[in-house]
């Protein structure tokens, strides 16, 4: 169900359905912006260039890059030097939230975490021994 935002970039009052996050007139600004930027990056010497060579050379905002790289409209496959920010550390990844070496550790400390339980469990196991007398012998 659609419901009435103000436009993050210009602050109008539109109806905001899910499909895009600005009013249809930033939308537009927004899709020559990136016209720009992709006739800037199809040119063969441009293909290589990072984030701030973009800016440097187009004008662009570093957010509306990285939004277009997690939105999947300029693909890393093709421009292998974009990305956008990982959520954890801020270095570039260009798939989910976190980067390669965020990722890394997470499970690193994950792999850690669980062998620190499993031996707590061990030890409580070992202390928790239980011996049996029987009482039925004379």
């Amino acid at each position: 169900m659609a419901e009435l935002r103000n436009c993050p970039t210009c602050e109008d009052i539109f109806n905001f359905t899910g499909a895009r996050e600005v009013c249809a007139k930033c939308t537009m600004d927004e899709e020559k912006m990136f016209e720009e930027v992709y006739r800037f990056l199809r040119r063969r010497g441009n293909r290589s260039a990072t984030i701030e060579q973009i800016v440097e050379q187009t004008g662009m905002s570093k957010s509306l890059l990285h939004n277009w790289v997690r939105r999947g409209r300029l693909q890393p496959a093709l421009f292998p030097n974009l990305g956008y920010p990982c959520n954890s550390c801020g270095g570039l990844t260009n798939k989910g939230k976190l980067c390669d070496r965020c990722t890394t550790d997470i499970k690193k400390d994950l792999k850690t975490f669980e062998a620190a339980q499993a031996f707590r469990e061990a030890q409580e196991k070992r202390n928790k021994l239980t011996y049996h007398l029987d009482r039925n012998k004379d």
